[in-house]
């Protein structure tokens, strides 16, 4: 296997890292104990720096090369993320969550743990000329964290020519690299709608008005705004997710409360489907008397558009890891979202998929981290960061 021996060496090691991880998941702005144990192993491994807290719970470790710092020029970003879900697990097995409604579905436990088996060979071998700066991430699923950890100054603290990401993905083959320049992952954010009627009696309808049957037009009507609403060559998905109203059966309710998500690849765009959006919700409530208030989330994530050289770049990287049929550049943009997008507003980034093999998919309550990739991808991130910054 083409993979760095000294990592493959340590794959016990780093399975015995990744399970216990995922024994302990915490959820985003909670990772106390995950950044207390990512600070303590690098600072065993020797590393130059180590900082905690920024962000909330992010941590960074600074390794110099053999010829001792970089400036910006000669410095780069490898992050990953570290938080898990609000699911509860229905995997059984001998490392299954201990902490009842959450789990890592999503493999951030195994994005860790790659980037710690790099942090372990690099700090033993150093043959690199410059800084790397290995950014472990809080609060990527809905909480910004990558903004946080920037709003706190990361690269005012860890100056940075480039940053670079990767995911795992279900459904590819181990050790299989997927890539693209340009856009790779949509824009997201998230929208509530609270309706309020009149509530009574379920047998006099006529003498309520009742926000149900309102929410349900709202719900068929929001499915025209991309079906008929916007071009069809530019992507877009608006879904509904939640809709919650009333709790006994012989009640009409009150009120009433719709929210969900509106995906796409273009600014623009986004800020026109919400404009239909809230106008179609006051319009179909005023048609039935209830009375709407439509808000947008100010969690908004951007589209996360991959920098051409860097993706030329990583690919390559991946190629002469995993070899050329393993290595694809024309992966399909995907409506899900990263935070890894608030990078790539400030730094040349590359997202990189990497093969999670035949699994449940992220955020499925039976999804799993494939252990063969703490192998694959730490021996990825050790290629790269050797190649993007040689030793002179």
């Amino acid at each position: 296997m083409p993979v760095v021996n000294s990592i493959a060496d340590a794959a016990d090691q780093l399975r015995e890292w990744r399970q216990d991880f995922h024994r302990h998941p915490e959820l985003g702005y909670e990772e106390h104990r995950t950044a207390e144990i990512i600070a303590n192993r690098l600072r065993e491994m020797g590393f130059d720096g180590v900082e905690t807290g920024i962000g909330g719970t992010g941590v960074v470790g600074t390794l110099h090369g053999r010829s001792g710092p970089g400036d910006e020029a000669r410095s780069i970003m490898l992050r990953a993320d570290m938080d898990a879900l609000p699911i509860h697990e229905l995997n059984d097995g001998p490392y299954k969550s201990t902490t009842d409604g959450k789990m890592h579905a999503c493999g951030h436990d195994g994005h860790v743990t790659m980037l710690l088996g790099a942090a372990q060979h690099m700090a033993r071998t150093r043959t690199f000329d410059g800084t790397v700066h290995f950014c472990f991430q809080p609060a990527e699923e809905g909480g910004a964290g990558a903004k946080a950890m920037i709003d706190d100054g990361l690269f005012d603290r860890f100056p940075c020519r480039s940053v670079y990401g990767m995911h795992n993905w279900p459904g590819q083959p181990v050790g299989s690299f997927h890539c693209r320049s340009g856009p790779i992952m949509a824009a997201s954010d998230e929208f509530r709608i609270n309706l309020k009627g009149r509530g009574g009696h379920a047998a006099k309808p006529d003498a309520c008005l009742d926000p149900v049957p309102c929410g349900a037009a709202i719900v068929q009507a929001l499915q025209t705004v991309v079906a008929r609403r916007t071009n069809p060559l530019s992507p877009a998905v608006v879904t509904v997710t939640t809709f919650q109203a009333g709790d006994a059966y012989n009640v009409i309710p009150e009120t009433a409360h719709l929210g969900g998500t509106v995906r796409s690849f273009n600014s623009a765009l986004h800020n026109d489907i919400y404009d239909q959006i809230e106008r179609l919700v006051r319009q179909i409530a005023a048609a039935h008397e209830i009375e709407a208030e439509f808000e947008r989330s100010a969690k908004f994530y951007p589209e996360t558009v991959n920098d051409e050289d860097a993706t030329a770049f990583c690919l390559d990287v991946a190629r002469d890891l995993a070899g050329a049929d393993n290595v694809h550049d024309d992966v399909e943009p995907t409506m899900g979202s990263e935070d890894f997008s608030f990078y790539a507003l400030e730094k040349p980034c590359c997202f990189i998929l990497i093969g999670n093999g035949d699994t449940a998919g992220l955020h499925h309550p039976r999804y799993d981290f494939d252990d063969r990739n703490n192998v694959w991808g730490a021996s990825y991130w050790s290629a790269l960061a050797e190649r993007a910054l040689p030793s002179q």
